[in-house]
């Protein structure tokens, strides 16, 4: 080493700064002046807590609890990305910059040590914590969350908000004194990349005031608090601050790229009033039927929330890998964008009002498929990205053990036959209500239907994304038949261009085939696929979409064996028997609610009212306080299982409910 690079070095050490680290390593972080280097060393030595300031809040070590059933999470949107935010007052999931990207806190696939963001009453024993009552809700109409805690002392009302706008992601954090005192205690443990890469945690002063700065490669975060947290053990940063009567104190979480200067700090009032208004006047459209109403605003202000304000693109779900099995293999990645979520989507939106909305989920639907129509896939990225690649993040121990923690889906090569029909019905609708086809828009409907007759005698791997044998899937041929279906009625009752005849021949001889081989005389029953006796609650759809009438007798047929094979004890519905071993994984998952409000819709279509009206409270008893769904429901646990908020059970709920609705007319 050189005199010089010695003389720096020395200087460096002497100005550094020194963390506590895992193992009992000392991280000195410090830059050599005039070069523009940072520099990190790791020191091994004897194991002692190494303090970033002076001062160390007692009573604050990190605790490693469980996570958190999934109900008990609340869930908070800027319509780029969405954090689950615990009863105990946990950000236990938080993915920067997009629904789609690498989790900041990842502790709900893994443990705190994955990254969270805790802010609560302090307690010292279970003696105080029993006596400890919360009580959360959104502000009505809006995803502005407040959390009353009533403790021994005092009482404190936490308000939580991602604001809308802007030019990045801030969380907010506002902590109001309601009675006595009460003393809050957080914790912050940021870990990037899933958990994997502990950032550069250091302070800084800026004219807003002192700051706490992360940054890992392209990433940096910063809390602005008063008071900031200390250096903890293994790299969190914690502390304790009292809350009195009538006293407001605010905490603001800023996400930006790390080549950018530090944001500023910004006004809060300012920001929870402008998104407090910004999410009623987008409810406010919504056309308001009688029954029902709470859960379907919610539900729709929840596909909202899902949707990327930019690109249009609404993802399924906000996380990865919840599991559909506790401790299985059943965990899957749901923060992308599927082609039949959009269309559901578009339809519910075009049915109650929101017009501008469904033109927007349309033009993302455009935009994703456009290309050749050979290379058409089931899903996409927010963007309209193509490649989804699927793998496995062995370092996350799973949702409660439920390990693989998967990251991308393998799903988006897969051959699904039915998500042309799902595009085409939508689209037809929103033609139906006087929205006009533009050359682009029909052009590509149009090589939808060529993508479809090129496939027409192609097996398929389901709805339900089957890993096992390809097959004809009755619900899959059936949403074929209803994709050259719409093209016909488009040329016949809009006078758009395409082969009347031959898509008219395609049509039919669909329906004369799934007839034929899709429908069992000997249980009376449409089956799961061609030949099988196993049935699907995929078959509900064959009335939806006008196959045949809710009331055809082999419609009804299907819905008793459908009855007799699927509903569980409690009166909910499968998607299908894992035990036939088609999906090619362990058997074992609970009733899905999608199809179990499909069945309320069926009930309430065919005149058994008071049946579907049981249903339907049955299941919105399955969602929590804060009106949110997830995938499934373990009714022997009573508690959610699979991803959540999830955008496919929230649609079903918004069409049961119409059903229901229109007995009242």
């Amino acid at each position: 080493m050189s005199d010089k690079a010695a003389e720096l070095l020395a200087s460096a050490l002497k100005n550094s700064r020194s963390f506590a680290g895992r193992e009992g390593a000392r991280r000195l972080l410090f830059s050599i002046g005039g070069l523009g280097i940072d520099v990190v060393l790791i020191v091994r030595g004897q194991k002692k807590p190494v303090r970033e300031s002076a001062r160390r809040t007692p009573g604050c070590a990190s605790v490693r609890n469980m996570t958190a059933r999934i109900e008990d999470y609340g869930f908070i949107s800027d319509l780029r990305t969405g954090a689950l935010i615990s009863r105990q007052g946990s950000i236990d999931w938080l993915c920067l910059p997009r629904f789609d990207s690498d989790s900041v806190f990842g502790a709900l696939v893994g443990t705190t040590d994955h990254g969270r963001w805790l802010l609560a009453p302090a307690h010292e024993n279970k003696q105080v914590s029993g006596r400890m009552q919360v009580e959360r809700r959104y502000l009505p109409s809006t995803f502005i969350m407040e959390t009353r805690w009533r403790t021994a002392t005092g009482e404190v009302l936490v308000t939580e908000f991602m604001p809308i706008g802007g030019s990045g992601t801030v969380m907010i954090r506002r902590v109001q004194g309601l009675h006595g005192h009460v003393v809050m205690r957080q914790e912050l443990v940021l870990r990037f990349s899933y958990g994997k890469v502990v950032p550069w945690v250091h302070r800084i002063h800026d004219d807003d005031g002192e700051a706490l700065l992360a940054i890992a490669g392209p990433q940096a975060v910063m809390l602005r608090a008063d008071p900031l947290p200390e250096a903890g053990p293994d790299y969190s940063h914690v502390g304790e601050f009292t809350v009195e009567a009538g006293q407001t104190l605010d905490l603001q979480l800023h996400a930006f790229s790390s080549h950018d200067m530090p944001p500023p700090a910004i006004d809060i009032d300012r920001a929870l009033q402008t998104t407090a208004t910004y999410w009623r006047s987008w409810s406010s459209n919504y056309l308001r039927q009688g029954n029902y109403d709470r859960e379907v605003e919610r539900s729709l202000l929840v596909l909202r929330a899902l949707t990327h304000e930019r690109t249009g693109g609404i993802v399924a779900a906000l996380t990865t890998s919840l599991p559909e099995h506790f401790g299985g293999e059943r965990n899957w990645d749901y923060r992308y964008c599927w082609l039949r979520d959009a269309a559901l989507t578009l339809e519910a939106m075009m049915t109650h009002g929101f017009h501008q909305e469904a033109l927007q989920w349309r033009n993302w639907l455009l935009r994703a498929i456009a290309g050749d129509p050979h290379d058409i896939q089931i899903m996409y990225g927010v963007s309209g990205e193509r490649e989804l690649p699927e793998r496995v993040l062995a370092h996350l121990p799973g949702y409660e053990g439920s390990a693989p923690v998967r990251v991308g889906n393998g799903a988006f090569r897969q051959y699904q036959g039915d998500v042309v029909g799902e595009v085409m019905v939508a689209l037809a609708k929103l033609r139906n209500r006087g929205v006009h086809e533009d050359h682009f828009s029909w052009t590509l409907q149009r090589n939808m239907l060529l993508f479809v007759e090129n496939n027409i005698k192609r097996k398929d791997h389901g709805i339900w994304e089957m890993r096992g044998e390809q097959r004809d899937f009755t619900h899959s041929r059936v949403m074929m038949w209803a994709a050259m279906d719409r093209g016909v009625q488009a040329v016949q009752e809009h006078g758009l261009d395409g082969p009347l005849e031959r898509w008219a021949e395609l049509r039919d001889g669909l329906r004369a085939e799934i007839l034929e081989q899709g429908f069992s005389r000997e249980i009376n029953s449409f089956t799961q696929t061609y030949g099988s006796s196993e049935v699907d609650a995929s078959l509900l759809v064959l009335p939806q979409v006008g196959f045949l009438a809710y009331d055809d007798e082999r419609i009804l047929g299907t819905v008793s064996r459908l009855e007799r094979d699927l509903l569980d004890g409690s009166g909910l519905l499968m998607r299908y028997r894992t035990e036939s071993c088609l999906d090619g994984l362990e058997p074992g998952e609970h009733p899905f609610l999608a199809c179990s409000f499909w069945l309320a819709e069926q009930y309430a279509r065919t005149g058994r009212v008071s049946e579907a009206r049981r249903l339907m409270d049955r299941l919105i008893g399955c969602g929590n306080d804060l009106g949110l769904f997830s995938e499934e429901y373990d009714t022997t646990g009573n508690r959610m299982a699979g991803n959540y908020p999830q955008a496919f059970s929230h649609l079903a709920l918004i069409r049961a409910a119409d059903a229901l609705n229109r007995c009242r007319q």
